[in-house]
């Protein structure tokens, strides 16, 4: 995988996560992405020092303001693409783990433009 990608697989997770619940800790995202504890605290450090994300004392992750703006947009391009293959045909389980994949190496004009097609179904 490459570092753009997993970056954003954890911004996504990260920002799901605190969809879900306010108080996010690294184990929380570990365990959400069945990774190890060691692998999740690299890149979690990684985030922050990219400036992604802000750790408290107690440990509790938050996104920042450039962080949530590019996680809102993976996870944006997940729920669109997902959306796209779902009317296609294809089960949830299928789009989501496709659109997984997809949404880590479409270009911004074909993102677009899948985005416009599925608004307007």
């Amino acid at each position: 995988m490459k570092v753009r990608e997993s970056e954003e697989m954890y911004l996504e997770t990260i920002y799901i996560l605190k969809k879900a619940s306010h108080n996010v800790h690294a184990v929380d995202v570990a365990n959400e992405l069945g990774y190890a504890k060691s692998s999740v605290s690299r890149a979690v450090n990684l985030l922050l020092t990219k400036g992604y994300i802000d750790i408290d004392k107690s440990g509790v992750i938050s996104l920042s303001d450039s962080g949530l703006s590019k996680a809102k947009d993976i996870y944006e391009r997940h729920d669109i693409i997902t959306k796209l293959l779902v009317s296609f045909g294809a089960d949830q389980v299928l789009a989501e783990d496709n659109a997984c994949r997809i949404e880590h190496v479409i270009s911004k004009e074909l993102f677009d433009i899948i985005k416009k097609y599925v608004e307007q179904k």
